[in-house]
């Protein structure tokens, strides 16, 4: 008898999971031109560990390289930067102590911060986990030099890199100033295109999810454009409220196509293609041309027709609406630095919700983990070697960090990526002689490390490249063999001390997501259930993206989760069924939002009341994680549902909620 073949285990699929993404071939060229030609200008001066620091700060900061306008590379590689710089700084002192075994205490505190600002957004984790390494590398790598100094190389290789990213960019479009933010409100419009085509198929979800990331990144980009405006203390230009109406336009339009996306009827090409006129007027600077010819079948047709007409308004216009308005009210304000990095973290995305500070449950649990597999495995190094003893620690901070992947998928990818660097590291020094071939080797690995990114062996290929060429300057040339050595016992560790039951529960590591998903939504669905009639959408446009936002980010948790090695689903709740509910209530709230601008039944207060207290009652029942599992979430009975169809399948999404998050 044939027998049906069985799926493969998330865990063990998931390290063959390869990205699919453009070659950023300007990246390329800025990692060729950072780590091996700083490397070998120390090499070529008879300074090599100038050399080799400021090559491993630009190797740092490489890691950080990702697409993106000018402004957001200067956050996402300048703070993580100065955070690198400040490691150095710890590390290099405690080797100028010489300190011992106080290295394991001092690296279990560093290794906590690292941990628990995992919570607090994509660019505070990436500093966090460069700090940490720097620190490693800065106590156990033995280079001469003041520890102040030792800093001010590393910093100095990744502002090189950061000089490169503002140098070395694509080309302008032909629409003029702002490339970069343009470009980020062309491919909203793009997206939109791509999820209008998707309407009515099995892909539309996955559309808006595309659709919502677009608008998240535009967003940002626009939010830091405006705080530059602030710094610079100088007016908003014409061009730059222009591209802001313009983005307004692309907001209304995305909560028309999310209605047209919830009726699930299918659009003409004509009209998906629309919003693809408006991407093409962004790039080239013409007019967008003729567009789809309005109809009113459906509210949600008449809307994004209502929508796109205003889109049209807003492109032929070559004044703003809004004047130009001072970026302060004092004209002798100047910005503090903790104010200016709090803002611009909170431009790309870094806000620490309730529950997520960096001493909240879920980042002592992070910390935790972090630091208890950080110090066992400097503690083994110091055991097995007194010399050399930190790659160890070091391979363990590029894996144990919650946020970066499942740690059974990273622990495989990771010695692999080893092994193969290693193999290639020591087949390049069979082959080529003299002194500079480790700049070399440096350089090649930077080249790779941008296309890297869409596979973790890969980009543990690279960084194995560089670190070995560094360590191979720095005076120790045998490490190759000792690497793989260090990177299985590493792999160990990491394996054994990251599954320990309270470090590894999903329960703890995801639920405080979902939570915080769950309250965005049901902020959301309270403003547009209680919102006046005629209200200025701005606030509602505000809350819906926060509220995809926060899905996103319970999203991503909880696929990591779900591809761990011990996720332990028989004990804790159906996390992705429960946020693809959430997803379409807020769906169908903005649906609804759709029908109630155009006159469909407003429902009666303690009506709306009751489905946003279901809604928080789910929530407050998944806060607590001492809460035993598969209890709790019952909350209370749902009002009965007006008529109106969006609040009914809210009211159908709560209840899948309900059923997949509180059965044990």
């Amino acid at each position: 008898m044939l027998r049906a073949p069985r799926a493969v285990p998330a865990w063990l699929a998931h390290p063959f999971r390869w990205q699919r993404l453009p070659v950023p071939w300007a990246a390329v060229a800025r990692g060729a031109l950072c780590a091996g030609p700083l490397l070998g200008a120390g090499l070529a001066t008879g300074h090599p560990a100038p050399g080799v620091l400021a090559g491993l700060g630009s190797m740092l900061a490489g890691v950080n390289d990702r697409p993106g306008t000018r402004r957001t590379g200067i956050v996402h590689i300048g703070l993580p930067a100065l955070a690198s710089a400040f490691g150095m700084l710890i590390g290099a002192s405690l080797r100028a102590a010489d300190a011992g075994w106080w290295l394991v205490p001092a690296l279990f505190a560093v290794a906590f911060v690292s941990g628990a600002g995992s919570v607090a957004g994509p660019v505070r984790s990436n500093a966090g986990m460069q700090m940490l390494a720097a620190t490693i590398l800065g106590a156990g790598m033995p280079l001469p030099g003041a520890p102040w100094a030792k800093a001010l190389y590393v910093l100095a290789g990744c502002l090189w890199l950061l000089l490169l990213r503002l140098v070395l960019r694509s080309p302008r479009p032909a629409g003029g100033a702002l490339s970069g933010e343009r470009a980020a409100v062309a491919t909203v419009f793009d997206a939109l295109a791509d999820a209008l085509a998707a309407v009515g198929g099995p892909g539309a979800e996955a559309a808006r999810r595309r659709l919502t990331a677009a608008l998240d990144r535009a967003d940002e980009a626009l939010r830091l454009r405006r705080l530059t405006s602030r710094l610079l203390r100088r007016s908003a230009r014409t061009e730059e409220l222009l591209l802001t109406e313009r983005f307004a336009a692309a907001t209304a339009l995305c909560e028309a196509s999310v209605a047209l996306l919830w009726e699930a009827r299918p659009v003409p090409s004509r009209v998906a293609e629309s919003p693809r006129r408006f991407a093409d007027a962004l790039r080239t600077g013409r007019p967008p041309g003729r567009l789809s010819a309005p109809e009113t079948s459906t509210p949600a047709r008449g809307a994004f027709d209502q929508a796109l007409l205003d889109a049209a308004v807003a492109f032929a216009r070559r004044e703003p609406e809004t004047e130009p308005v001072p970026s302060t009210d004092h004209p002798g304000w100047v910005p503090r630095p903790v104010a200016v990095i709090r803002r611009a973290l909170a431009a790309v995305g870094g806000r620490t919700r309730r529950g997520r500070g960096l001493f909240g449950p879920a980042g002592r649990d992070y910390g935790l983990r972090v630091a208890v597999c950080i110090a066992a495995s400097a503690a083994v190094a110091l055991l097995l070697r007194a010399d050399h003893w930190y790659w160890l620690p070091a391979t363990v901070t590029f894996l144990v960090k919650p946020d970066l992947g499942p740690l059974f998928s990273r622990t495989v990818n990771r010695f692999a990526g080893t092994v193969a660097g290693v193999l290639v590291f020591a087949g390049a020094g069979l082959l080529l002689t003299g002194s500079w071939w480790p700049a070399l080797m440096a350089g090649a690995g930077g080249a790779l490390l941008p296309f890297a990114t869409r596979h973790f062996a890969l980009q543990t290929v690279a960084i194995t490249l560089m670190v070995l060429s560094f360590v191979h300057v720095s005076g120790d040339p045998q490490a190759a063999g000792e690497r793989i050595v260090d990177t299985s016992i590493a792999c160990g560790i990491v394996l054994v001390v990251g599954h320990l039951p309270r470090l590894a529960d999903p329960r703890r590591r995801v639920g405080h997501r979902v939570t915080a998903a769950l309250r965005s939504t049901e902020q959301f669905l309270r403003h547009v259930l209680e919102a006046e009639p005629g209200a200025d959408p701005t606030r509602r446009l505000a809350l819906r993206r926060a509220a995809y936002r926060a899905l996103g980010e319970a999203r991503a948790a909880a696929e990591t989760a779900a591809a761990e090695l011990l996720a332990a689903r028989d004990r804790n709740p159906d996390w992705l069924t429960v946020i693809t509910a959430a997803e379409r209530i807020v769906d169908a709230a903005t649906a609804c939002a759709v029908r109630l601008d155009h006159g469909a039944h407003r429902p009666a207060r303690a009506e709306a009341e009751g489905l946003c207290q279901a809604l928080s009652a789910m929530a407050d029942a998944l806060e607590d994680p001492s809460r035993p599992p598969g209890h709790g979430l019952s909350g209370p009975d749902l009002p009965p549902v007006p008529d109106c169809a969006t609040l009914t399948d809210v009211a159908v999404e709560l209840e899948r909620i309900r059923g997949y998050a509180g059965t044990g």
